[in-house]
C-alpha cells in the first residue's frame, strides 16, 4: 500500500513536472507552441524529469501523508522546487540548451502550484465531504483557548474524521480575539459565557485547550464546564507535554487532578542528585502504587544501582520492563521477596548493600485490615522491623518509611500499625548509625484500591456511585507529587523527624463524586444515582495529620513540614513488640487491638454501638468529629 502510494504521487509530479514546462512555453509566447524551444526541451525531458524527482525525494515529499497536508508540507514542496529548479538551469547552462531565462521562474511558480496543489486536492476533496456529512453524526465541540494549541486541536479533529467530532466554537479571555474566526470557528465568548454558548450552540463536547495556563484558570474553566453538564475532555499541561506535541492522542478525559487544581511541585535538584547519584537505593514494595512512582523519580537522578523488592511479581516485571524501555542505562535489579521474611530480607541487604532504603511495602486497606488485624501487624509492623534491623546492620546511610494520615490518634488495625512502625523508626534512630524518618501523608489520587478508579469504574457501568457518609473530608494529592516531596524530604533528614506533606485543602468525597460525574458528562441522581452506604469499620469522617501541631515546624521546602523528633526507649518498644508477636500468634483479634491500644495511646478501636457525633464548627481541616463510648 505504501509503495502505492509512492509510486501514484511520482506519477502525478511527472505530469506535473512536464505539464510546467508546456504551460510555461505557452504562456510565454501568447498562446503558441514554439516548436524550436519545445524541441529542446524534448530533447533533455527525461533528464530534467528524473533530476525533480530525485530532490522531491530528498525532500521527503513522497513520507508525507498528504491526507494532513499543512503548511509544513507546502514549505517541503516549496524549497524542493527552488532546489530543483535551480539545478535544472544549471545543467541547461552547461548542456548550452538556450530556453529564455524567464521560462524557468515561470516553472518554478508553476511547480509550486501543480506539485503542492496535487498534494492539498485530497485534502479539500476531505473538507467538503466532511462539511457535507449529517450533522447528527458528529459532536459538536466547544473548544477553550483559542491561542496555538486550540489552533492545532481544531487540526486534530478535522484530520481525524474517525473521531466524529465537528468544532463549532471557541472561547478565549482574550478581548482581541472575540469576533474573530480561527480556520473558519469564531471565537464567540470568554469564560462567563461558558454556559450560554454550550446552550446557544448544542455543545455535546468541551476541550480545554491551555496548556500553559495557570491552574487558578484551567480549574476555573473546569468549574464551569462541570455546570454545563456538556463531556469535558483537556490538553495536558505543558510540563506532561513531553514531546511539546499536540495531537489527538494527548487529548484525555479530565482527571479529579486537574480539577483540584494542585499547583507543580518544585524540587531542589541539586539536593536531590547529590541524595541519589551514585548510590545503591532499595523500594521495598517497589511495584506498588507508590513504590513504582518513588523508582520512576529515583530513576531520573542517576542511581548506581536501583534495587525493587516486592511479593507480587507481576508488578515488579511490569515497573521494570517500563524503567528498562525508558532508562537505557540504568543498572536495575528486581528481587521477589516479602518483608515478612526476616531471613531473607537479612540475606537481600547483605548482598546488595544499600545505601538508602523507602520502605513502601505495606498492607494499606483500611477495612480489610480491620478484619484482618493479624495479617496486618506481620506485614506492617514485623516487616518493617525486619528491614529497620537489616539496615542498622548493614549500615544503611538512610531509611525513609512512608507513613500515612491515618497513623494520627487512629481508629482502625491499619493506622495504629502504621504508628507503630513511626515509633520503631525514631527508637532505632537513637541507638543506630543509620537515620531513620518517616514521610507521612494522606490520600494518593488513582493508587490502587483508592476511591477515585472505583468512582469511575461505578460511573462506568451505569452506577450507582457509592459513597461511605456525605461529611466526609479527605487530603489528597497525586502520587508523582507525593512521592517527589518523599525524595526531597528524604534528602533533608537528618534522622529522627516525622516529615509532613502539605496536603492542600480537604475535599469532600460527596463533592469529589458529584464532580467526576458531571466531568463525565452526567447528571449526579439523575443519569447516575449517589448510593450512602455508611462508614466501615475503622473509617473517620476526616483524617488529620499532626501527633502535635505546636511542635510543627517549617523546613526551606514550602511543602514539607517536621514533626519534632520524639524519644522512645528501644527495650520497651521491644517488650510490647513482642507481646503483640504473642497476641497474633492467639489470632483474638480482641487481644491485637488491645496490645495495639497499650502500645499508641491514642488508638481508639472502632466500636460502632454507640456513635456519637459532637459537631465542631468547620475550620478547614475538620467538619465532624466522631467519638466512641
Amino acid at each position: 500500500m505504501k509503495k502505492r502510494r509512492i509510486v501514484f504521487l511520482m506519477f502525478l509530479d511527472v505530469i506535473a513536472i512536464n505539464l510546467a514546462y508546456i504551460l510555461a512555453l505557452y504562456i510565454r509566447f501568447e498562446g503558441v507552441l514554439d516548436l524550436s524551444y519545445m524541441k529542446i526541451y524534448l530533447n533533455h525531458i527525461i533528464a530534467i524529469t528524473s533530476m525533480k524527482l530525485v530532490v522531491f525525494y530528498l525532500f521527503k515529499l513522497y513520507k508525507s501523508l498528504w491526507e494532513y497536508a499543512s503548511i509544513d508540507e507546502m514549505i517541503e514542496v516549496v524549497g524542493a522546487s527552488i532546489v530543483a529548479n535551480v539545478l535544472i538551469g544549471i545543467y541547461m547552462y552547461l548542456s548550452q540548451a538556450g530556453l529564455p531565462k524567464s521560462i524557468y521562474a515561470m516553472v518554478l511558480i508553476l511547480d509550486m502550484a501543480l506539485v503542492g496543489g496535487s498534494r492539498f486536492f485530497y485534502r479539500v476533496f476531505r473538507r467538503l465531504k466532511y462539511g457535507i456529512k449529517n450533522e447528527s453524526d458528529y459532536k459538536r465541540i466547544l473548544i477553550i483557548g483559542a491561542g496555538a494549541a486550540g489552533a492545532l486541536v481544531l487540526k486534530e479533529l478535522r484530520n481525524h474524521e474517525t473521531l466524529h467530532s465537528k468544532p463549532v466554537a471557541f472561547i478565549d479571555d482574550d478581548p482581541k480575539k472575540k469576533g474573530k474566526n480561527i480556520n473558519g470557528i469564531p471565537v464567540v465568548g470568554n469564560r462567563n459565557n461558558v454556559l450560554k454558548v454550550c446552550e446557544k450552540y448544542r455543545i455535546d463536547e468541551i476541550i480545554i485547550a491551555m496548556p500553559s495556563a495557570k491552574v487558578e484558570d484551567r480549574k476555573y474553566f473546569l468549574n464551569e464546564c462541570k455546570k454545563s453538564n456538556c463531556k469535558t475532555r483537556i490538553l495536558p499541561g505543558v510540563y506532561e507535554l513531553i514531546d511539546g506535541k499536540v495531537n489527538v492522542t494527548k487529548i484525555r478525559d479530565v482527571q479529579i487532578e486537574d480539577l483540584l487544581g494542585r499547583e507543580e511541585v518544585k524540587l531542589n535538584l541539586g539536593e536531590l542528585s547529590n541524595f541519589i547519584e551514585g548510590k545503591r537505593v532499595l523500594v521495598t514494595g517497589g511495584g506498588g502504587s507508590i513504590g513504582s512512582e518513588l523508582c520512576r523519580q529515583i530513576a531520573r537522578f542517576n542511581p548506581k544501582e536501583l534495587i525493587i523488592l516486592d511479593i507480587y511479581e507481576n508488578n515488579a516485571y511490569d515497573i521494570q520492563n517500563e524503567l528498562i524501555k525508558r532508562y537505557e542505562d540504568l543498572k536495575l535489579q528486581v528481587i521477589i521477596a516479602t518483608v515478612r521474611d526476616k531471613v531473607r530480607i537479612d540475606e537481600v541487604l547483605e548482598k546488595i548493600r544499600p545505601q538508602i532504603i523507602f520502605h513502601a511495602a505495606a498492607h494499606k486497606h483500611v477495612p480489610l485490615m480491620e478484619n484482618n488485624p493479624g495479617e496486618a501487624i506481620k506485614n506492617n509492623v514485623f516487616g518493617t522491623l525486619n528491614v529497620v534491623q537489616a539496615a542498622d546492620k548493614y549500615n544503611v546511610d538512610k531509611f525513609v518509611l512512608i507513613s500515612t494520615d491515618k497513623a494520627v490518634n487512629p481508629t482502625n488495625v491499619m493506622g495504629a500499625t502504621k504508628r507503630i512502625c513511626e515509633m520503631i523508626i525514631q527508637s532505632y534512630n537513637y541507638i543506630s548509625n543509620t537515620d531513620y524518618v518517616a514521610v507521612r501523608f494522606g490520600n494518593v489520587l488513582g493508587s490502587n484500591g483508592s476511591v477515585i478508579p472505583l468512582f469511575k469504574k461505578q460511573i462506568a457501568e451505569g452506577g450507582p456511585v457509592t459513597v461511605t457518609d456525605e461529611r466526609i473530608i479527605r487530603f489528597f494529592m497525586t502520587i508523582p507529587e507525593a512521592c517527589q516531596l518523599v525524595l526531597q524530604a528524604g534528602a533533608m533528614a537528618t534522622g529522627g523527624e516525622i516529615f509532613i506533606l502539605d496536603m492542600g485543602e480537604p475535599v469532600k468525597i460527596m463533592d469529589l463524586a458529584k464532580d467526576l460525574i458531571r466531568l463525565s458528562g452526567f447528571q449526579p441522581e439523575v443519569d447516575i444515582p449517589i448510593k450512602i452506604t455508611g462508614l466501615r469499620p475503622g473509617e473517620k469522617l476526616f483524617e488529620e495529620i499532626l501527633l502535635n501541631e505546636e511542635e510543627m515546624t517549617k523546613t526551606s521546602h514550602n511543602k514539607i513540614y517536621i514533626e519534632e523528633p520524639m524519644e522512645f526507649d528501644n527495650n520497651k518498644l521491644m517488650n510490647h513488640i513482642f507481646k503483640l508477636e504473642n497476641a497474633v500468634r492467639s489470632q483474638s483479634s480482641m487481644k491485637i487491638k488491645d496490645v495495639l491500644a497499650e502500645i499508641v495511646p491514642t488508638y481508639r478501636p472502632f466500636k460502632p454501638v454507640s456513635l456519637i457525633e459532637e459537631d465542631i464548627i468547620f475550620t478547614g481541616q475538620k467538619e465532624t468529629a466522631v467519638t466512641y463510648d
